[in-house]
């Protein structure tokens, strides 16, 4: 199985999350580890059908893997003849569906979780009153879902999820079908009562922004496997493979270390500036597989052939814009993004199938090793 360090399962923590799981559905397998210290929030991303929601199945109890466990602190919840029931795991589940009950007002919907764990009813709808005064919900605890909006029904959702105390909480994509004005004030409301809680968060979504409000680790899956996971900020800063490097905005290019300072890429022998010996090129042996990575900023396009290294011929295959100029997407395996000022799209030889050059300067070329290799190579600064 893939996934982060081990040493978090040597002394798991109350509210340490882990999970080794191995699921085969069809074609299809998940074969994935993941950890979340207590208190902390990991986003998992990944394109569509890369196992996400998958994953938060077989943490909530509701899918059995083949193989594998999921542990919370010291308790097993899944493991080789173990499956704790759902109900029984303290973990809430929040999705995109609020999934109110329709016949209960806001305030007996709060109220249900803690009623059942036990609480009395006059102390659950205290509480359930508490939750709804801190998602800004106070005047709508005896409207019913129908009455409300869908903004105001995921903030009764998150209060019900959160009034529960879970020792887990499971975010499936929980502003995917809000609308552009509504999603930020929910994705602020669930940082602050999430940070709040102090619980343990697995989130899943598709939104960079969530993973860098909400989160403080990011786990990306590919193909049902993490390809890389670490600190949010460390992995959009240097990222090692194509989905993470897409949410990023940079290019990553894929190839294999040469001799020379330079890297064998698909559009040939690309040279980097002298490393120093901290630099991660350095630390790359000839013919280890290794990533470039390029702003797009840094893509440079001409009509005609230009001087210098790391030139390439490419098809210029949409125009689009972008902040303070266009974004140019360019045919290649694989493709690339330039950014370039608007003026110079308004050149006659610069639209779509127009053939171009492109060129990079060595000092705009960054490496690393490439994803799913266990060595950790920092990214060269700059």
């Amino acid at each position: 199985m893939t996934g982060p360090d081990t040493r978090a399962a040597e002394h798991p923590q109350a509210g340490d999350l882990r999970a080794e799981v191995v699921l085969h559905r069809g074609d299809f397998t998940l074969d994935a580890a993941v950890a979340v210290p207590a208190g902390q929030v990991l986003a998992v991303v990944g394109p569509n059908g890369s196992g996400k929601s998958t994953l938060l199945h077989l943490l909530a109890g509701l899918l059995r893997p083949h193989r594998g466990s999921v542990r919370l602190g010291r308790r097993t919840l899944t493991d080789t003849g173990t499956l704790v029931p759902a109900r029984e795991r303290r973990i809430g589940l929040l999705s995109q569906d609020p999934a109110l009950f329709p016949h209960l007002s806001a305030l007996e919907n709060v109220a249900f979780g803690p009623r059942s764990t036990g609480q009395r009813t006059r102390s659950a709808r205290a509480h359930a009153e508490q939750w709804l005064d801190r998602v800004g919900m106070s005047e709508y605890a005896r409207h019913r879902p129908g009455r409300l909006s869908g903004g105001q029904q995921q903030r009764v959702a998150i209060a019900r999820a959160l009034a529960a105390e879970p020792e887990v909480l499971l975010l499936d994509e929980p502003l995917a079908a809000l609308d552009v004005q509504t999603a930020p004030q929910i994705r602020q409301l669930l940082a602050e009562q999430v940070g709040a809680s102090g619980t343990t968060t697995v989130l899943v979504s598709h939104d960079v922004l969530d993973a860098v409000v909400l989160a403080d680790r990011i786990a990306v899956l590919h193909e049902g496997r993490v390809a890389e996971h670490g600190p949010v900020a460390e992995v959009l800063a240097a990222p090692r493979s194509p989905f993470a490097a897409t949410l990023a905005g940079v290019n990553l290019l894929p190839g294999r270390a040469l001799p020379g300072n330079r890297v064998d890429t698909p559009l040939g022998p690309w040279h980097l500036e002298e490393p120093g010996e901290n630099h991660a090129l350095a630390r790359l042996h000839p013919g280890q597989a290794c990533v470039l990575r390029i702003r797009p900023s840094a893509v440079e396009i001409c009509a005609d052939r230009p001087e210098g290294a790391n030139v390439a011929r490419t098809t210029v295959r949409w125009v689009e814009p972008a902040d303070g100029g266009v974004r140019l997407r360019l045919t290649g395996a694989p493709e690339l993004v330039a950014d370039v000022p608007a003026a110079q799209v308004q050149a006659a030889w610069l639209r779509p199938g127009a053939q171009v050059w492109l060129r990079v300067h060595p000092r705009d070329l960054h490496a690393g090793v490439g994803a799913g290799q266990s060595e950790d190579v920092p990214a060269a600064s700059g």
